[in-house]
């Protein structure tokens, strides 16, 4: 098991992470991380920017392509579109398998 000694523990407990507010829980990460402030404010700035092309609640899902993967998890050469499920039941699973 690798060491976790370099990693720096929390300074709160989950509960008193959970009451804080916003910039409470900033000034916490920023205590334990390896970034400055500034890369997290840039980090955030992107983050909030990929916010808007993020489908809403009850909008339509966008189309995309889907490998799809046989018993041993390795791809079939078979190919899923969204699309060409509408108004049939599917189950979708998103995950690595690397």
């Amino acid at each position: 098991m690798p060491d976790d000694s370099s990693q720096k523990s929390s300074p709160v407990t989950l509960e008193e992470y959970d009451a804080m507010g916003r910039d409470a829980k900033v000034a916490v990460w920023l205590e334990i991380s390896d970034i400055s402030e500034m890369q997290f404010k840039a980090h955030m700035a992107t983050e909030s920017a990929r916010e808007a092309d993020v489908p809403q609640i009850g909008a339509a899902a966008p189309d995309f392509v889907a490998d799809v993967l046989g018993p041993n998890r390795q791809r079939t050469g078979e190919q899923v579109r969204l699309s060409e499920l509408r108004g049939k039941p599917a189950g979708i699973i998103f995950g690595s398998y690397t």
